[in-house]
Protein backbone atom coordinates (compact mmCIF):
# COMPACT_ATOMS: atom_id res chain seq x y z
CA UNK A 1 0.00 0.00 0.00
CA UNK A 2 1.55 3.07 -1.76
CA UNK A 3 1.76 5.89 2.24
CA UNK A 4 0.93 9.38 1.34
CA UNK A 5 2.93 12.05 2.96
CA UNK A 6 0.85 14.44 5.20
CA UNK A 7 0.59 17.65 4.13
CA UNK A 8 2.98 19.41 6.75
CA UNK A 9 5.78 16.57 5.76
CA UNK A 10 5.03 17.93 2.33
CA UNK A 11 5.20 21.82 3.55
CA UNK A 12 8.69 20.72 5.30
CA UNK A 13 10.17 19.50 2.11
CA UNK A 14 9.10 21.62 -0.07
CA UNK A 15 10.49 24.98 1.95
CA UNK A 16 14.08 24.15 1.59
CA UNK A 17 13.80 23.69 -1.75
CA UNK A 18 11.84 26.48 -2.00
CA UNK A 19 14.61 28.40 -0.05
CA UNK A 20 17.98 26.66 -2.10
CA UNK A 21 16.02 28.32 -5.55
CA UNK A 22 15.63 32.35 -3.69
CA UNK A 23 19.47 31.58 -1.87
CA UNK A 24 20.97 30.84 -5.20
CA UNK A 25 18.79 33.23 -7.45
CA UNK A 26 19.85 36.14 -5.22
CA UNK A 27 23.91 34.61 -4.90
CA UNK A 28 23.95 34.76 -8.46
CA UNK A 29 22.85 38.65 -8.51
CA UNK A 30 24.94 40.04 -5.86
CA UNK A 31 26.47 39.51 -2.55
CA UNK A 32 24.31 38.64 0.68
CA UNK A 33 24.24 40.41 3.63
CA UNK A 34 23.17 39.03 6.94
CA UNK A 35 22.36 42.39 8.32
CA UNK A 36 19.72 42.98 5.40
CA UNK A 37 18.52 39.61 5.35
CA UNK A 38 18.33 37.25 8.68
CA UNK A 39 15.87 34.79 7.22
CA UNK A 40 18.49 34.10 3.93
CA UNK A 41 21.18 34.27 5.76
CA UNK A 42 19.78 31.64 8.33
CA UNK A 43 18.57 29.54 5.25
CA UNK A 44 22.01 29.80 3.44
CA UNK A 45 23.63 28.58 6.65
CA UNK A 46 21.34 25.31 6.83
CA UNK A 47 21.75 25.23 2.64
CA UNK A 48 25.33 25.77 2.44
CA UNK A 49 26.32 22.71 1.56
CA UNK A 50 23.86 22.42 -1.46
CA UNK A 51 24.61 25.69 -2.49
CA UNK A 52 28.51 24.18 -3.09
CA UNK A 53 27.48 21.58 -4.71
CA UNK A 54 25.08 23.37 -7.29
CA UNK A 55 27.16 26.28 -7.82
CA UNK A 56 30.70 23.86 -8.70
CA UNK A 57 28.64 22.99 -11.04
CA UNK A 58 28.90 26.24 -12.65
CA UNK A 59 31.80 26.83 -12.16
CA UNK A 60 32.08 28.52 -8.85
CA UNK A 61 32.72 28.82 -5.30
CA UNK A 62 30.77 30.18 -2.67
CA UNK A 63 32.87 32.55 -0.05
CA UNK A 64 31.47 32.89 3.38
CA UNK A 65 32.83 34.86 5.66
CA UNK A 66 29.75 34.10 8.92
CA UNK A 67 32.17 36.39 11.27
CA UNK A 68 31.83 39.23 8.59
CA UNK A 69 28.28 38.40 8.08
CA UNK A 70 28.19 38.08 3.49
CA UNK A 71 28.54 35.53 1.25
CA UNK A 72 29.23 35.59 -2.19
CA UNK A 73 29.80 33.60 -5.51
CA UNK A 74 33.05 33.69 -7.48
CA UNK A 75 34.76 31.79 -10.90
CA UNK A 76 37.21 29.22 -10.07
CA UNK A 77 40.76 29.63 -10.86
CA UNK A 78 41.63 28.65 -13.98
CA UNK A 79 43.97 25.71 -14.86
CA UNK A 80 47.09 26.13 -15.49
CA UNK A 81 48.84 26.09 -19.49
CA UNK A 82 49.79 22.68 -18.80
CA UNK A 83 46.70 21.65 -17.24
CA UNK A 84 44.53 19.11 -19.39
CA UNK A 85 41.65 20.16 -17.77
CA UNK A 86 38.85 22.53 -20.11
CA UNK A 87 38.64 25.80 -20.01
CA UNK A 88 35.08 27.01 -18.94
CA UNK A 89 33.58 29.78 -19.47
CA UNK A 90 33.49 32.29 -16.70
CA UNK A 91 29.96 33.24 -15.57
CA UNK A 92 31.19 36.44 -13.93
CA UNK A 93 32.75 38.71 -15.70
CA UNK A 94 35.71 40.26 -14.55
CA UNK A 95 35.61 43.90 -14.95
CA UNK A 96 38.45 46.17 -15.18
CA UNK A 97 38.53 49.65 -12.52
CA UNK A 98 39.79 52.60 -13.32
CA UNK A 99 42.56 54.21 -11.82
CA UNK A 100 40.01 56.56 -9.60
CA UNK A 101 37.90 53.70 -8.40
CA UNK A 102 40.98 51.51 -7.74
CA UNK A 103 42.77 54.67 -5.54
CA UNK A 104 39.28 54.88 -3.60
CA UNK A 105 38.87 50.88 -2.67
CA UNK A 106 42.74 51.24 -1.69
CA UNK A 107 42.04 54.52 1.23
CA UNK A 108 38.94 52.92 2.00
CA UNK A 109 40.17 49.41 2.66
CA UNK A 110 43.16 51.43 4.61
CA UNK A 111 40.33 53.13 6.81
CA UNK A 112 38.93 50.02 7.09
CA UNK A 113 42.45 48.77 8.96
CA UNK A 114 42.87 51.48 11.06
CA UNK A 115 39.19 51.51 11.89
CA UNK A 116 39.57 47.77 13.02
CA UNK A 117 42.78 48.41 14.93
CA UNK A 118 41.51 51.28 16.66
CA UNK A 119 37.52 50.87 17.57
CA UNK A 120 35.13 48.34 18.90
CA UNK A 121 32.45 49.83 16.82
CA UNK A 122 31.64 46.79 13.86
CA UNK A 123 30.42 49.11 11.19
CA UNK A 124 32.53 51.77 9.44
CA UNK A 125 30.39 54.72 7.97
CA UNK A 126 32.01 57.46 6.43
CA UNK A 127 30.15 61.38 5.37
CA UNK A 128 30.38 62.18 1.94
CA UNK A 129 32.28 65.13 2.60
CA UNK A 130 34.94 62.56 4.90
CA UNK A 131 35.22 60.36 1.52
CA UNK A 132 35.74 63.34 -0.84
CA UNK A 133 38.80 64.50 1.86
CA UNK A 134 40.07 60.71 1.59
CA UNK A 135 40.32 61.17 -2.25
CA UNK A 136 40.99 64.63 -3.35
CA UNK A 137 44.43 64.53 -1.97
CA UNK A 138 45.95 62.41 -4.43
CA UNK A 139 43.86 63.87 -7.47
CA UNK A 140 45.47 66.69 -9.49
CA UNK A 141 44.08 70.27 -9.01
CA UNK A 142 42.32 71.77 -11.14
CA UNK A 143 40.61 75.17 -11.59
CA UNK A 144 37.63 73.85 -10.97
CA UNK A 145 37.11 72.83 -7.31
CA UNK A 146 33.27 71.80 -8.01
CA UNK A 147 34.00 69.84 -10.99
CA UNK A 148 36.74 67.97 -9.09
CA UNK A 149 34.31 67.11 -6.14
CA UNK A 150 31.60 66.10 -8.93
CA UNK A 151 34.01 63.55 -10.68
CA UNK A 152 35.04 62.18 -6.56
CA UNK A 153 31.14 61.87 -6.79
CA UNK A 154 30.78 59.73 -9.58
CA UNK A 155 33.08 57.84 -8.19
CA UNK A 156 31.10 57.26 -4.80
CA UNK A 157 28.51 56.32 -7.11
CA UNK A 158 30.64 53.89 -9.06
CA UNK A 159 31.71 51.86 -5.60
CA UNK A 160 28.01 51.74 -4.30
CA UNK A 161 27.35 49.97 -7.44
CA UNK A 162 30.50 47.88 -6.97
CA UNK A 163 28.96 46.77 -3.61
CA UNK A 164 31.82 48.38 -1.40
CA UNK A 165 29.86 51.19 -0.28
CA UNK A 166 26.51 51.26 1.27
CA UNK A 167 24.50 54.27 0.85
CA UNK A 168 22.63 55.30 4.45
CA UNK A 169 19.38 57.55 4.53
CA UNK A 170 19.81 60.97 5.79
CA UNK A 171 19.24 61.34 9.60
CA UNK A 172 15.76 63.16 10.34
CA UNK A 173 13.05 63.64 9.11
CA UNK A 174 14.00 64.77 5.73
CA UNK A 175 15.42 63.10 3.04
CA UNK A 176 17.43 66.46 1.35
CA UNK A 177 20.05 66.06 4.40
CA UNK A 178 23.85 64.92 2.71
CA UNK A 179 24.39 61.13 2.79
CA UNK A 180 26.55 58.72 4.35
CA UNK A 181 27.97 55.45 3.70
CA UNK A 182 29.00 52.14 5.32
CA UNK A 183 31.98 50.97 4.30
CA UNK A 184 31.04 47.13 3.50
CA UNK A 185 33.45 44.56 4.93
CA UNK A 186 33.70 42.18 2.10
CA UNK A 187 35.91 45.19 0.38
CA UNK A 188 38.96 43.10 2.97
CA UNK A 189 38.44 40.47 0.73
CA UNK A 190 38.53 41.65 -2.54
CA UNK A 191 41.42 44.32 -1.40
CA UNK A 192 44.12 42.02 0.67
CA UNK A 193 47.56 43.39 2.16
CA UNK A 194 49.09 42.39 -1.24
CA UNK A 195 46.90 44.00 -4.11
CA UNK A 196 47.37 47.08 -1.30
CA UNK A 197 50.97 47.13 -1.43
CA UNK A 198 50.63 46.85 -5.10
CA UNK A 199 48.94 49.77 -5.46
CA UNK A 200 50.75 51.97 -3.01
CA UNK A 201 53.77 51.45 -5.01
CA UNK A 202 52.36 52.68 -8.11
CA UNK A 203 50.44 55.36 -5.92
CA UNK A 204 53.83 56.20 -4.82
CA UNK A 205 54.84 56.54 -8.15
CA UNK A 206 51.98 58.76 -9.53
CA UNK A 207 51.89 61.15 -6.48
CA UNK A 208 56.06 62.03 -7.65
CA UNK A 209 54.77 62.47 -11.00
CA UNK A 210 52.20 64.82 -9.57
CA UNK A 211 53.95 66.63 -7.35
CA UNK A 212 56.64 67.17 -10.53
CA UNK A 213 53.33 68.50 -12.29
CA UNK A 214 52.59 70.81 -9.44
CA UNK A 215 56.07 72.34 -9.24
CA UNK A 216 56.23 72.98 -12.87
CA UNK A 217 52.93 74.88 -12.47
CA UNK A 218 54.62 76.82 -9.77
CA UNK A 219 57.84 77.38 -11.81
CA UNK A 220 55.44 78.93 -14.80
CA UNK A 221 53.23 80.82 -12.83
CA UNK A 222 56.74 82.45 -11.25
CA UNK A 223 58.18 83.74 -14.14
Amino acid sequence: MEERLSSAEESHIAAPAADLSVLLINLLKSVLYRDDDERQWAALLNLQARVRDYVAVLNLDLVLDEAEGYAFLKSRPEPADDDPAPRLPRLVARRPLSYPVSLLLALLRKKLAEFDAGGSDTRLVLSRDDIVELARVFLPDGPNEAKLIDQIEGTINKVVELGFLHKLKPAGSTAAGPFSYEVRRILKTFVDAQWLAEFDARLATYQLQLAGVKHAREESGNE
